[in-house]
């Protein structure tokens, strides 16, 4: 297995800023980006990405995606084509694959109203952004959200279709063609890969239930209902958030509203080998949302002064 490196990105101010957290430890002060790419162009960064060794990164807007350096400067660009004057809320995904060669990109082409109207995943060389290989997705998605595998080969794809429930996908470059495996459910959002590969994490499209599952075929492991967190199930349920913590421990949040309606939430611990719930994560954050894991035993939170690393 690949070592993975720990990139995290955010749009800031006009700028990509990459964090790199492959070494660093949890900090007493925000971090700092390690590279940033300043956007030249006065577009709408729908998404973003920059590679392991902070020399490029990439964007997305409604119509392209661009490739600059740290200077900003474009070394490619790869137009999606014309589409709907009137978007429905479709936005294209990118990642660069754990060496950084390759570019994987998510295009809702269908809700676009682009093309033949369906989606399309496409790996694209990183140096040049030629398109190495193109396939078609039995799907109308709204967006997608992709998680490079450990074995540095594969990548996973989640794409909600709203209120039609989400597809999750796995993709392997095989010369220039993409081998792809489709998951048998339409119901079951991907939240997490495990930094060994060897599970991944769903939660259900009702939100009404977490699932651990074998990688790669997709065996169910464990799946637990919301009311194994010790919750009502008819006013609780589990956010779309969370994921590993390491490879042994998930993080499952469970959400829900007061009488007075205000939003809650709390992060639970789960064996994610077998379901067993360890407790809580006595932190707060924002929302459910505004936590990520990064699979060595840390987390990030976000608050006014910026991005925190923590760990227990």
């Amino acid at each position: 297995m690949t070592a993975m490196p720990r990139v995290v990105t955010r749009f800031v101010a006009g700028s990509v800023h990459a964090y790199d957290f492959s070494g660093s430890p949890a900090g007493d002060s925000p971090a700092v980006p390690a590279a940033t790419f300043p956007v030249r162009a006065a577009v709408e960064v729908e998404d973003h990405a920059v590679a392991a060794n902070l020399l490029r990164a990439v964007y997305t807007t409604a119509d392209e995606m661009a490739c600059i350096d740290r200077e900003g400067d474009i070394l490619w660009r790869l137009g999606f084509g014309a589409g709907a004057q009137e978007l429905y809320n479709a936005s294209a995904h990118c990642a660069f694959s754990p060496a950084g060669t390759m570019v994987w990109l998510y295009l809702p082409d269908a809700m676009a109203g682009r093309g033949d109207g369906l989606d399309h995943w496409l790996a694209i060389d990183a140096e040049t952004g030629a398109i190495i290989a193109r396939t078609e997705l039995d799907c109308a998605g709204h967006g997608g959200h992709q998680s490079a595998h450990p074995d540095g080969m594969h990548m996973l794809l989640d794409v909600g279709e709203g209120q039609d429930g989400s597809r999750v996908y796995r993709g392997r470059l095989d010369r220039d063609v993409i081998e792809l495996t489709a998951y048998p459910w339409t119901d079951r959002s991907l939240v997490g890969l495990a930094p060994d590969g060897h599970h991944f994490m769903t939660v259900h499209h009702d939100q009404e239930d977490v699932a651990f599952h074998a990688y790669p075929d997709g065996e169910v492991l464990a799946r637990i209902p919301v009311e194994s967190f010790g919750y009502d199930p008819d006013e609780a349920y589990v956010e779309w958030a969370g994921g590993y913590l390491d490879s042994q421990t998930a993080i499952v949040s469970i959400g829900g509203e007061t009488e007075d309606e205000q939003q809650w939430h709390q992060h639970h611990l789960v064996d994610a080998r077998t379901g067993q719930v360890h407790g809580t994560l006595d932190i707060q954050t924002r929302d459910a949302y505004d936590l990520e894991p990064l699979g060595d035993g840390s987390w990030l939170s976000t608050d006014d002064d910026g991005l925190w690393r923590h760990s227990r």
